[in-house]
């Protein structure tokens, strides 16, 4: 049904629109029908409503069957251009220092955590031939999950700006109540009743109203700021997906304009509460070639690199996995970490793919992890009582999600600790592995405190300005930080005029 067909039942409110004829109040006129009996009024009377409930349905059937989610477009041909790391470059960037973060799912407090990690960034200079340059311009690559996809991608698209208006276009705003609004407006049931669009279609619609403002991919290649890798899971498969053009062309697809909303409501979509974000699968329809390091034949000793192609040759036979169906991407990683792993084993395995640039002109390799896990202590210990079944099956998930990051941040230190002892790059590059926890502050209670917090997208104003400020506290306390800084000669954030360590 086009849209013109529907605007004949629906006006621009959304209530069904009567149909233009000369009737009034739902009579007929004598020029219609010659109705002489009092009796064929009374019919008229009668079946009159009948009809309009007739129509209602048929209107809703006709709504639900155009209700579907934007479609995801083929890649037709080879390109070299596109949403690839290799095209992407800031221009106030050093070329000797890789700096790379990793934002954490974990909904409004994520995306307040990173947040203020930003901005303690921001606050950063150190001195480059002369010139101040700020610490948060030589961030290369920012990989995200869940709550912090939403940092991420407002960062990547607005830059600066992001500093003015995100607090209250997101951090502030109490989007738990917003998306069930959207769900419980009546105007969205009938496409919510479609097996083709569901609540995270919705919600991304409403990411677009807020924030993202209705922008593509191809926008974040154009606005100089760091390259995003936004991640996802195919709910099928449990395979992590990054929303880059490296992973689209497995799937035949052109993530150039691919919505930015649609990526970071996938990579927050929570199992249960909201619904995937679908991905059509084009491999082998089209004359795009298969990606060399997907297809290659990796040894038993690949390790990462071979688990993860292996993973990725399963979408390339469309028929058998023709849509891929795209939740939270803290279902395959909770840290946004195992991107930057699964790259350093691919490197490992596929030189080739590395560039002359690595490791000539790169000095410094800085990994930032900002992690807002959950770890709420429900003092089960202490008593007798049997839990209740609804609540073991939330913290078992918990658990199970921070025993894998844990193991996550394990597979960093010891990757770093083989990269420090590299012959061709020991004592030619420095690394720098940075890890951002709430269980890192001094004081029990405090570390209990911001672990406790929920991870729902909406929090008090006062708690997201907590976390900003603990993004600060930690960083500057950080061991590998205080070198860093060093090591730059860089000039701490000027904290004057501001309470109780507030950001500004």
């Amino acid at each position: 049904m086009s849209t013109s067909q529907m605007s004949i039942f629906w006006n621009g409110s959304g209530r069904r629109k009567a149909p233009q004829t000369s009737h009034r109040n739902g009579g007929p006129t004598s020029g219609d029908l010659s109705l002489r009996t009092s009796g064929a009024r009374t019919a008229v009377g009668i079946f009159h409503p009948a009809l309009r409930v007739v129509l209602s349905v048929l209107v809703v059937v006709g709504v639900v069957g155009c209700a579907h989610y934007p479609v995801n477009a083929p890649k037709t041909a080879n390109r070299a251009d596109g949403y690839y790391y290799q095209n992407h470059k800031r221009s106030n960037n050093s070329d000797e220092i890789l700096f790379l973060l990793a934002f954490s799912g974990g909904g409004t407090r994520a995306a307040a955590f990173s947040y203020g990690l930003l901005e303690a960034l921001r606050d950063i200079t150190f001195e480059v031939d002369g010139k101040r340059r700020r610490l948060l311009d030589e961030v290369d690559v920012i990989s995200s999950v869940s709550g912090g996809s939403m940092t991420a991608a407002a960062y990547g698209l607005y830059g600066d700006r992001t500093f003015g208006l995100f607090e209250s276009a997101f951090l502030k705003r109490n989007i738990d109540l917003a998306l069930l609004g959207q769900v419980l407006n009546p105007l969205h049931w009938p496409g919510l009743w479609s097996s083709t669009y569901g609540r995270s279609d919705l919600a991304a619609k409403y990411y677009d109203q807020i924030l993202f403002k209705n922008a593509r991919f191809h926008e974040l290649a154009t606005n100089d700021g760091p390259y995003l890798i936004i991640n996802s899971t195919d709910i099928a498969t449990g395979t992590r997906l990054s929303f880059t053009q490296h992973f689209f062309d497995v799937l035949a697809s052109d993530l150039d304009t691919f919505s930015l909303a649609r990526a970071v409501a996938a990579s927050s979509a929570v199992p249960g509460l909201l619904t995937p974000i679908t991905l059509n699968n084009y491999s082998g329809q089209h004359p795009v070639t298969t990606p060399a390091w997907v297809a290659k034949q990796y040894g038993a000793d690949a390790g990462a690199a071979g688990q993860q192609a292996a993973a990725l040759s399963t979408f390339l036979n469309a028929t058998n996995y023709p849509y891929l169906h795209m939740v939270d991407g803290g279902v395959s990683d909770n840290l946004g970490l195992r991107a930057y792993l699964d790259v350093i084993s691919l490197l490992e395995s596929n030189p080739e793919l590395a560039g002359p640039t690595w490791p000539e002109k790169v000095r410094k390799v800085i990994f930032i992890s900002v992690n807002a896990t959950v770890h709420h202590e429900r003092g089960w210990d202490q008593t007798a009582k049997t839990p209740g079944s609804i609540r073991v099956a939330l913290a078992a998930d918990a658990r199970t999600m921070e025993h894998y990051s844990a193991d996550t941040l394990a597979w960093l230190q010891s990757e770093i600790k083989n990269l420090r002892n590299r012959p061709d790059l020991k004592n030619k590059v420095s690394f720098y592995a940075i890890d951002l926890g709430f269980k890192q502050f001094s004081r029990p209670s405090e570390a209990e405190y911001f672990l406790s917090l929920p991870t729902t997208f909406s929090l008090s104003d006062q708690v997201v300005d907590e976390l900003r400020v603990a993004a600060h506290t930690l960083l500057y306390q950080n061991p590998d930080f205080k070198k860093l800084m060093t090591d730059l000669g860089a000039a701490p954030a000027d904290r004057s005029g501001r309470a109780d360590g507030a950001v500004k």
